[in-house]
């Protein structure tokens, strides 16, 4: 507060021994000035105390002060407001009857000095009225006064969502990019986090489901990282596109596309709307009911309550909470975002949600429903002039992958251009022209070093039989720590990964073999009349998943002299921008963090040629906010001048969706570097 003059703390109870509730209202009642006693509000605690064994483990390679400072329980949010009520009930009264009135004109002369302390005074010397930036203490109106104080409480940790409804339109080139990029920057923070909370969870041997995503939306909310609470926006979100793909409830909610962690209604409440009424803005179709009928474009909603704990229903639903608030949207033409809620094999959830746009209610009844049991019904139409639904390029996908030409019986020029060197296909597709030209370069997996290059560095390995170990001679080239987890994610971008290579011990299953093992998604080639060629999967790649390795023939300096005398056609890996300090930086989550500087390469000098010979990595578009990063590896080598150029997702990328890198200069005419092409 800035006062200079110490004094006890009044957000802190009495001590135990002293009823403090019995002695103020002794005190009052043999007083003639009555006094309010402040109210003591208990703070807003986190979703989890501190493990107690936290504190021992070891110093962490990236937080200045040892581990980061949250604990990965899975439990939800404490209010300990009803836990703390009771507490003057619970206080034994003092036994000397005077020394009630002591502690009375003791807190008493504290309060006042308190108030004197940070008020303002007029000009004549009089204390005039208190300084609204101290946050303590408030002046009550007069005719409600009985009390010279009042004790504020204290401030919520978080921003509470907003109930002022707002219409987002008309939004600039520049606008969108910018919101674009900042739903982008959240949501992989969001994705760190969970990404290093399961993965911690799991190294302190938990025998509990991890949940990282709670863990994950509790720490952004703690923050301040939530978008969108100022306003309740109805209709689109800025940054958030359709087909954007979500993983976990909490992460719609971290977004603000829907606020409801649970229920299937978001809706501003009657009592916080302006005209005292209850206002749908997005719903979740997820077959949760059995009276659902979805049929894309049009939606038959069934609304919310009447179900039991096996998700049947067993009682009528009444036109109240979400059901009138669906109802108020549709009176007042207000339209609502859906999202589906789909199973999804390979999803860390089971399932994922995806965001299909802007649908408007034409038409609401009430009907009885298959259980017998009457229920709300909601007729949704999907408005035009909308970008395809992402559950239904989804649905494309997959039959793409289980029968492409009978899904497309045109447009493939082949369909595996990898000649069956990579692990999956590579399809290649072109419906626009008669342009062959990935067919005429010889396909490789794995970039072609010299010879010297395998003779540099230290060539030892680990001794890990059965599996490398944290503590093991791979972990600590890597800082102390492996790149990846369980699944294969890479946890955090570094300067230089080493994984277990030639001379390592341990098995094909290590941990800490993830991009050496190639390809793992069915991608295409395909013919792009904005980009000339690009890339997209038929899989929904796992943001930090390992997607390919970027492939050509490395060229030492003298070579590229001579090479670039008819013209520079060559990729440079040194000029990659450094995306990977991006991916796992909780710099705004921990004001510890440090960014990875170990391994440290020096500057690559050397260049890959492409001209005659590639593989799939070389036909993705450039962009300047892309979904896929480059993490330099070692594993077959340990030469820190020749490392791996390996490709990884940066956020959940839909199937057909097109990927794209930071070549680290843009072509200003086409937004794509034409290295390949």
């Amino acid at each position: 507060m800035g006062s200079l003059i110490p004094f006890p703390d009044l957000n802190f109870f009495p001590d135990p021994t002293t009823n403090f509730s019995a002695t103020i209202a002794t005190a009052a009642a043999v007083t003639t000035t009555a006094t309010i006693i402040p109210k003591l509000e208990p703070k807003l605690e986190p979703f989890d105390e501190p493990l107690p064994y936290l504190d021992q483990t070891h110093q962490h390679p990236y937080f200045s002060s040892g581990s980061p400072s949250f604990s990965f329980n899975s439990q939800p949010d404490l209010n300990l407001s009803q836990s703390n009520a009771n507490y003057d009930d619970q206080t034994p009264a003092p036994d000397n009857p005077s020394e009630e009135s002591n502690v009375y004109s003791e807190f008493y002369r504290i309060s006042e000095f308190f108030r004197t302390a940070f008020a303002k005074r007029s000009k004549d010397g009089e204390i005039d009225v208190l300084d609204p930036d101290s946050r303590a203490i408030v002046p009550v109106p007069e005719e409600n006064q009985v009390s010279t104080i009042v004790v504020a409480p204290p401030k919520r940790k978080y921003q509470t969502r907003s109930s002022e409804l707002v219409r987002v339109t008309d939004l600039g080139v520049e606008d969108q990019r910018y919101f674009r990029d900042v739903v982008r920057k959240t949501r992989m923070v969001y994705d760190s986090v969970r990404v290093f909370a399961d993965e911690k969870r799991r190294s302190m041997g938990l025998e509990r489901r991890a949940r990282g995503d709670l863990k994950a939306a509790s720490v952004l909310r703690d923050r301040g990282m939530w978008l969108n609470r100022d306003k309740r926006i109805v209709g689109s979100i800025p940054g958030v596109h359709i087909g954007d793909l979500f993983f976990f409830r909490m992460e719609l909610c971290v977004v603000g596309l829907h606020g409801q962690a649970q229920a299937g209604i978001d809706y501003v409440p009657a009592s916080h709307s302006s005209n005292g009424e209850p206002i749908a803005t997005s719903i979740i179709v997820s077959g949760g009911y059995e009276d659902d009928e979805d049929g894309g474009d049009v939606i038959i909603y069934t609304g919310q309550g009447g179900q039991d704990k096996h998700s049947k229903q067993c009682s009528h639903q009444k036109l109240e909470s979400g059901n009138l608030a669906l109802e108020r949207s549709m009176t007042y033409g207000i339209e609502l975002r859906v999202i589906r809620g789909l199973k999804y094999e390979g999803s860390p959830s089971g399932k994922v949600y995806v965001y299909d746009g802007l649908y408007k209610i034409y038409d609401t009844w009430f009907d009885v429903g298959k259980s017998g049991f009457g229920v709300y019904k909601f007729k949704l139409m999907r408005m035009d002039n909308q970008p395809e639904m992402g559950s239904s390029i989804l649905r494309y996908a997959r039959s793409l992958r289980t029968g492409e030409l009978l899904v497309r019986p045109a447009g493939y020029i082949s369909l595996d251009i990898s000649m069956n060197k990579e692990n999956s296909p590579v399809r290649l597709y072109n419906d626009i022209d008669n342009n062959h030209e990935p067919m005429y370069y010889e396909y490789i997996v794995k970039t072609v070093f010299p010879s010297y290059a395998y003779h540099g560095g230290n060539s030892d390995g680990c001794d890990c039989v059965s599996g490398c170990m944290e503590d093991c001679h791979c972990a600590i080239k890597n800082g102390g720590e492996f790149a990846y987890d369980q699944n294969g994610l890479l946890l955090r971008g570094k300067p230089l990964v080493f994984e277990c290579g030639t001379n390592c011990r341990c098995p094909p299953t290590c941990r800490n073999r993830v991009s050496q093992k190639g390809v793992r998604n069915r991608f295409e080639v395909f013919r792009s009349r904005e980009t000339g060629w690009g890339v997209r999967s038929l899989d929904l790649i796992q943001a930090g998943s390992f997607i390919c390795e970027y492939a050509g023939v490395v060229l030492t300096r003298e070579q590229v002299e001579v090479f670039t005398m008819n013209g520079d056609s060559l990729v440079y890996p040194n000029r990659f921008a450094e995306r990977w300090v991006e991916w796992g930086d909780l710099s705004q989550i921990f004001t510890d963090y440090v960014r990875p500087v170990y391994p440290s390469i020096p500057r690559l000098d050397f260049a890959m040629d492409v001209s005659r010979m590639r593989n799939v990595a070389c036909y993705i578009s450039h962009s300047s906010s892309p979904n896929v990063l480059v993490q330099f590896v070692l594993y077959d080598h340990n030469n820190l001048l020749f490392p791996h150029l390996m490709l990884f997702a940066m956020e959940n990328i839909p199937p057909l969706r097109e990927l794209s890198v930071d070549y680290g200069v843009a072509d200003e005419w086409t937004g794509k570097l034409r290295i390949c092409n």
